[in-house]
């Protein structure tokens, strides 16, 4: 199986540099022009079907790319993003002075604190562990997985074998597809941050 992997686009709390996990927030004009690119880089890929986080953000971005394209989509919760409580669309130069201490502690330890009333990192990774497990249950020879850069960014790690902390090695960047070859053995990271035109002939 191919795994496609697409980060949402470009959104507000992305540009104010707020932490947006659950919270709603739209895509750019930015964002929407990288999803209708997208659309065009892997117009040729035979996509089986599409999963997307619960968030409406990736929910549109995958919309966008796939356009007039009858190909069945999806949400699954297990994609959505950290939740990040009480700090879910602020910025961290406020938290440093009103959450002062758990915000510390957090930087100090993010793979075992937890922002404040929100999700800690070992249930998160917990989370995305269980999609990863998941996938050897599907069929699909071309599956694409649009969510959010911590999300990715873990699975890919996870996937590869890798401890949870590597999840850093991995950075999914706006308006670029990944690829992740599955086999029943391993799974081989292909292609990482591609803007090219996807063509039959790459294989």
């Amino acid at each position: 199986m191919k795994l496609w992997l697409v980060r949402h686009g470009e959104t507000e709390a992305n540009v104010a540099g707020l932490y947006s996990g659950h919270a709603p927030t739209p895509l750019t004009e930015q964002g929407k022009m990288q999803a209708h690119r997208l659309g065009n880089m892997l117009n040729q890929v035979p996509f089986d079907r599409v999963l997307c986080s619960e968030l409406e953000r990736t929910q549109h971005t995958a919309r966008l790319l796939l356009g007039e394209r009858q190909i069945p989509l999806a949400p699954h919760s297990l994609l959505n993003e950290m939740f990040f409580g009480d700090w879910e669309m602020r910025h961290h130069r406020d938290l440093q002075v009103e959450d002062k201490a758990n915000y510390d502690a957090w930087c100090a330890d993010w793979q075992h604190a937890a922002p404040t009333n929100g999700e800690s990192f070992p249930a998160f990774s917990q989370r995305v562990k269980a999609f990863a497990d998941e996938l050897a249950g599907y069929s699909d020879t071309n599956l694409l997985i649009v969510s959010h850069q911590g999300v990715l960014s873990l699975l890919t790690a996870l996937l590869l074998g890798m401890p949870t902390a590597s999840m850093w090695h991995f950075r999914i960047d706006h308006g670029a597809w990944s690829v992740i070859d599955i086999t029943a053995q391993f799974a081989t990271l292909r292609v990482l941050n591609s803007r090219a035109i996807w063509s039959p002939d790459e294989g």
